[in-house]
């Protein structure tokens, strides 16, 4: 088990290129996907608290991910896969670009990886979002889009207060099972 953590969050960390929210659909098809740990409804929830919490996004699932496959060494081991490939890629690539920074092809490689972390992100939201409208319906959806829209970018709310309170809203909302058996007795 072990081994396949590592492998699972070396590859993230290998690949992951653009930080953190790029790597968040990596890290999807290696938990759900490839190894089954997790369905998409546990991901979604592991990312939204994940989200709340000080510090780099990837690095609290791998250790979260870990640790719920493997303990604490699991934990530890998913942390440093994700952080070793990164950090010794880091040091190599500015060490190489540091030479050639005058270099069209270097500007040139950073505006072409933007596309590309636009386009996984947008694919991750999507994926979301439809389940989103599968299990809550498209109007409720639909409405908190547009509402976290309005929340975080035009009144400027921090994302961890918007998902803080709907995380409360969610554990004080009654189930809905509940909620029919209540009406029928």
């Amino acid at each position: 088990m072990q081994w396949k953590i590592f492998l699972a969050f070396f590859r993230v960390g290998i690949f992951g290129y653009g930080g953190g929210p790029a790597s968040i659909p990596l890290v999807q098809k290696e938990v759900v996907e490839h190894y089954n740990w997790m369905t998409d409804e546990e991901f979604g929830d592991t990312l939204a608290i994940a989200n709340t919490l000080p510090g780099p996004i990837v690095t609290k699932l791998a250790g979260y991910i870990g640790y719920s496959r493997g303990g604490i060494l699991g934990a530890l081991n998913g942390v440093a896969a994700i952080v070793a490939p990164t950090a010794l890629l880091m040091i190599l690539f500015f060490s190489i670009l540091s030479q050639y920074r005058d270099a069209s092809w270097v500007s040139g490689l950073a505006n072409g990886v933007l596309p590309v972390v636009t386009v996984l992100m947008g694919v991750l939201t999507w994926g979301f979002i439809k389940k989103s409208g599968g299990d809550l319906g498209w109007t409720k959806t639909i409405a908190f889009i547009i509402g976290a829209a309005v929340v975080l970018g035009v009144l400027g709310v921090h994302p961890a207060i918007v998902i803080a309170v709907l995380l409360i809203a969610a554990l004080v909302q009654k189930d809905p099972a509940k909620r029919e058996e209540d009406t029928s007795t």
